[in-house]
């Protein structure tokens, strides 16, 4: 079975074979199509709303079943912020590096008890029939006060779980416990009632 993956985030790509592909999944990307996709305006208030725009838009532009994951960090002493702006919480988007230096201004001053987060994670499916679901997976934890590691993207070098610092985690102890890891479990035993 193939499975288009709506994103132009390499590493999410990564992500979504390592977890997919022993279920007997066929992952695909944009680099796979003999053309490109635009970029779609993510204009919902929620992970699941913009997920669903992602996968329903690559759904219509390609014909196949398309996922599409929005996820982001929510850090309870900013009242949920950066949220559905994680990627571009600096003004840039995909800024990994200045995204972690205004989230460590943030919370300059706050104790580590206060600093409590969750990576969240909403996985669409969206098939060509109309047919659709999401599954949301969340991941709960502490943001550090410095970065720590090379490994992962985004958040993960301040981000503190239940195997320690996310930057300091291979991809497959990640995949255990993480946000994404959790949805896409959901993701394929929802599956079963559609295929």
């Amino acid at each position: 079975m193939k499975f288009f993956i709506a994103t132009k985030n390499a590493h999410k790509v990564i992500e979504f074979k390592r977890i997919l592909e022993p279920m007997g999944i066929e992952v695909l990307c944009e680099r796979d199509l003999p053309f490109s996709l635009p970029d779609v305006e993510e204009d919902g208030t929620t992970f699941e709303e913009n997920a669903t725009i992602k996968a329903a838009f690559a759904c219509e532009k390609t014909g196949m079943v398309s996922l599409a994951d929005d996820s982001g960090l929510c850090v309870d002493a900013l009242d949920g912020a950066p949220g559905i702006f994680s990627a571009r919480y600096s003004g840039v988007h995909g800024d990994d590096k200045e995204n972690n230096r205004k989230l460590l201004r943030e919370l300059e001053g706050v104790p580590y008890e206060k600093r409590t987060a969750r990576f969240v994670s909403a996985v669409a499916c969206v098939f060509p029939d109309g047919r659709k679901f999401t599954v949301t997976g969340k991941c709960e934890g502490h943001i550090d006060f410095e970065e720590k590691g090379e490994n992962g993207f985004g958040y993960d070098p301040l981000f503190v779980g239940e195997i320690g610092c996310f930057g300091l985690a291979s991809g497959e102890e990640k995949d255990k416990v993480s946000h994404r890891g959790k949805a896409l479990v959901m993701l394929r035993d929802e599956l079963k009632n559609y295929i």
